[in-house]
């Protein structure tokens, strides 16, 4: 696995932990065990990044997450022999993480294609949210992946979302243009902040207005770790039923009302332009339905 630093004098165990989601033990084990190489070099964990350092994990050691292909149903979109397109519900992980080893979508990827490559993140170019819905691309081979993550870096994947947010939003369109980081007081949390944060731009617009709610429709233009959901609770629009950044408790047992509705890009190997669209769930049709009636 190849990582590229996009900050800067940060430990590396926390950066990385960070970035790959995978504990900051683990990290400095691999760290120990020279398993982890900065610029061709072998590093301690107190070891402060730089932009541009250029960073190899080998994540084979034994201790690693032994992921098993577990028979749980997919939803795919679109399968050629180097990548698919999955419509992930909500509910469901993407990948394995700390206290979470089963039930993903990673689990599920396992056990219906070979997938070998990336020992914890097998073929997962990019994720969304446990409980948000929708489209997602996965690699099937190393050259596919790394090429898929390049263009998603330099904004060559477009992806749209729709949700609907608590309160109504006056003007037809909106930027939100504010860097995101962790939060300093809950790690499970992402915040705006100066502070060892990214770059996070996220375009909305206006689908329609209700009493109290108001449908958009979201364009990423980065992909930081929960963007949308930060970012609308930021401007005082949370998403509805968002437990961790909305304004009041949820209001179904569904997830927060946010979908993954379609992507367009290049196919990395190919060349042929593929664009696919996805309906919002039952429950996302139940509760606009509900907001109609109100």
């Amino acid at each position: 696995m190849h990582v590229t630093c996009e900050k800067e004098n940060i430990r590396i165990d926390a950066y990385l932990a960070e970035e790959l989601d995978i504990s900051r033990s683990k990290i400095q084990r691999l760290i120990q065990n020279e398993k982890i190489l900065v610029n061709g070099k072998a590093i301690n964990s107190s070891y402060k990044v730089h932009l541009d350092d250029e960073v190899v994990i080998d994540d084979s050691l034994d201790f690693a997450i032994d992921i098993k292909g577990e028979d749980i149903p997919l939803d795919v979109v679109y399968e050629d022999e180097y990548l698919l397109i999955i419509n992930k519900p909500s509910g469901m992980v993407v990948h394995p993480a700390p206290g979470n080893y089963s039930g993903t979508l990673v689990n599920a990827l396992m056990n219906k294609f070979n997938l070998s490559h990336d020992v914890i993140r097998p073929g997962i170019v990019h994720r969304i949210d446990k409980d948000t819905s929708g489209l997602l691309v996965v690699a099937k081979d190393d050259k596919t992946h790394e090429l898929l993550a390049d263009m998603i870096k330099k904004k060559e994947v477009e992806r749209i979302y729709v949700a609907i947010v608590d309160g109504v939003i006056k003007h037809e369109t909106g930027t939100v243009d504010a860097p995101i980081g962790r939060d300093i007081n809950n790690r499970q949390k992402m915040m705006v902040t100066d502070v060892n944060s990214k770059n996070a731009i996220t375009h909305f617009r206006v689908l329609k207005r209700f009493k109290n709610n108001t449908l958009i429709e979201c364009k990423l233009e980065t992909g930081r770790t929960h963007q949308i959901r930060v970012h609308m609770s930021y401007i005082g629009f949370p998403i509805v039923n968002d437990p961790i950044y909305g304004k009041s408790k949820k209001v179904t047992s569904f997830g927060q009302m946010l979908h993954s509705k379609s992507i367009r890009f290049l196919h990395p190997i190919t060349k042929k332009e593929l664009y696919f669209e996805s309906d919002v769930p039952k429950e996302f049709k139940d509760y606009l339905k509900m907001l109609e009636e109100e």
